[in-house]
C-alpha cells in the first residue's frame, strides 16, 4: 500500500495532510468559496456605508476583512480540499499532479456554486436583492494587465510556498492578496469564479458583467505563466528543471535528496510508517512498528530489495520500499512497493522523490515491473503515481477489512524496462 506519495502532493494552497472522499472535498470548496465571497462583498457593502464617501477608507476595510477571511478559510478547509476556491489554482494544481484531472470539473462547479451563494448571502444580509447586476466599470488594458499581474503573483506565492514552506501558505496568500488590493489597478480579483460572482452584486466589490471576460482571460494567462515559471524555478522531484529529464538522485526541490536506507534509519522509518498506520488511509495494518522490527526487515531484504529514504536538511522525511510480488519464478522481476511521507513533509515533493528513486534503484537491479495497491480514497497518491508513469490496472473490490469496514484497492503498475 502507498501513503504520502502525493499527499497533497496535492500542491494547492494548503498542503492538505490527509485525503478525503471527493464529496467532502467538493463540499469544502463550495463552503469556503461561499464564505470568501460573503466576506469580500459583505465587507465592501459595510465599508462603503460606514466610510462616509472616503474611498480609501472603504478599500482599506474591504482589504483587511478579505485578508483575514482568507487566512481563516484556508486553515479551516485546506486540510480537506486544499482550499483552492479558485479555478486557476485548481487547473494549475492538476497540471502538476496535485489532484486528478477527473476531479477538476467538480472542483470548478463547487467553487462557482459556492461563490454565487456567498454573494447572495452578503446581499441578503444587507437588505439588497439576492442578485442584481453590477454597474461598476472595470475595463481597459490597464485593468486586464492588473489582473494578469495579480494572478501571476498569487500563483507564484502559492507555488513557491507550497513547495518550500508549505505551512506558510495560508498566511502568505492572505498577505499577498491584502497587498495586491492596493498595488493593482483592478484591486486584485485574481479568480474567475470570484469575478463572475461579483458581477451579480451592484456594490463596492462589484464588476460590470461586460468586463468579466477580459478579467478571466487575463487571470488564466497569469496563472499559466506563473505555473510554467515555477515548474522551472522550483522543479518537482524527478524533473531536472533544465528540460533534460530525470535528475537521478541529485538534490531536488526544497533541498530534498534521496539515498538507500541503512540500519541507522530504522527509527525514522518506523516513526513515519506509524503516522501512516495511524491515519488509516494507506494500509490495512493497525499495529505500530518498532525501530527494531524495521531494522530486522532492512537486514532481511538486503541489497536485493533496498529501501529508499528521502532527506531534507539531514532529516529523513519519507521512504519507499518494495518486496517480492509472488514466490513463483515467473514473477521474479516484479516487486510490490509502499511509499510513506512524514505528515509535516507531505506538500514538499518528498513522496514523488522517494517513488522516483525507488523505481531507479529497482530498475538498476534488473526488475521489470513495480506494482502497488492504493485505497481509492487516497486520490493524491493515485495522482502522483500517474505523474510518475504508473497506470491503473483495475480495482480489487472488498479486498480487505480495516477496522470492520470493507475497503477496495486500486491496482497500479509501472514497467521499469521501458516496455
Amino acid at each position: 500500500m502507498t501513503r504520502g506519495a502525493g499527499e497533497r502532493e496535492k500542491r494547492g494552497v494548503s498542503g492538505a495532510p490527509r485525503d478525503f472522499a471527493l464529496g467532502r472535498r467538493l463540499t469544502a470548496e463550495a463552503a469556503g468559496s461561499a464564505f470568501l465571497l460573503a466576506a469580500v462583498v459583505g465587507s465592501g457593502i459595510m465599508a462603503e456605508r460606514l466610510a462616509g464617501g472616503n474611498a480609501a477608507v472603504a478599500l482599506l476595510a474591504n482589504t483587511l476583512a478579505t485578508g483575514a477571511a482568507l487566512v481563516a478559510l484556508i486553515l479551516t478547509f485546506g486540510p480537506i480540499s486544499g482550499a483552492h476556491f479558485n479555478p486557476v489554482v485548481t487547473l494549475a494544481d492538476a497540471s502538476q499532479g496535485g489532484i486528478a484531472w477527473r476531479d477538476v470539473p467538480g472542483y470548478v462547479a463547487a467553487q462557482a456554486a459556492g461563490a454565487f451563494a456567498g454573494v447572495a448571502a452578503a446581499n441578503l444580509m444587507f437588505g439588497l436583492p439576492i442578485f442584481f447586476a453590477s454597474s461598476r466599470v472595470r475595463h481597459g488594458a490597464a485593468q486586464m494587465f492588473s489582473e494578469f499581474v495579480a494572478t501571476f503573483g498569487l500563483l507564484a506565492v502559492i507555488w513557491g510556498c507550497a513547495r518550500l514552506r508549505a505551512a506558510a501558505v495560508p498566511f502568505a496568500v492572505a498577505a499577498y492578496i491584502t497587498a495586491a488590493y492596493w498595488f493593482t489597478a483592478s484591486t486584485s480579483f485574481a479568480n474567475p469564479t470570484v469575478t463572475l460572482a461579483r458581477s451579480a452584486s451592484d456594490t463596492f466589490a462589484g464588476i460590470r458583467p461586460a468586463d468579466v471576460p477580459g478579467f478571466v482571460m487575463a487571470q488564466i494567462v497569469g496563472g499559466v505563466a506563473a505555473t510554467l515559471l515555477f515548474r522551472w524555478l522550483v522543479p518537482t522531484p524527478g524533473r531536472r528543471g533544465d528540460g533534460r529529464g530525470d535528475a537521478g538522485a541529485e538534490p531536488v526541490a526544497g533541498g530534498i535528496t534521496s539515498r538507500l536506507a541503512t540500519a541507522a534509519d530504522a527509527p525514522s522509518i518506523a516513526a513515519i510508517y506509524n503516522e501512516g498506520i495511524a491515519d488509516r488511509m494507506a494500509t490495512f495494518e493497525t499495529a505500530p512498528r518498532t525501530a527494531e522490527q524495521i531494522a530486522a526487515l532492512l537486514a532481511e531484504k538486503g541489497d536485493r530489495y533496498p529501501t529508499v529514504v528521502v532527506e531534507r536538511a539531514g532529516r529523513v522525511v519519507g521512504w519507499a520500499a518494495a518486496g517480492p510480488y509472488r514466490a513463483r519464478p515467473a514473477y521474479a522481476g516484479v516487486v510490490e512497493h509502499s511509499v510513506y511521507v512524514a505528515r509535516a513533509a507531505r506538500s514538499t515533493g518528498a513522496g514523488r522523490a522517494a517513488l522516483e528513486a525507488l523505481c531507479r534503484a529497482y530498475a538498476e537491479r534488473g526488475f521489470w515491473k513495480i506494482v502497488s495497491r492504493i485505497f481509492p480514497e487516497n486520490t493524491a497518491s493515485l495522482a502522483v503515481h500517474e505523474r510518475c508513469g504508473f497506470r491503473v490496472v483495475g480495482v480489487y473490490r472488498r479486498h480487505g477489512k480495516l477496522e470492520g469496514e470493507w475497503r477496495d484497492c486500486v491496482i497500479v503498475e509501472r514497467l521499469l524496462d521501458g516496455g
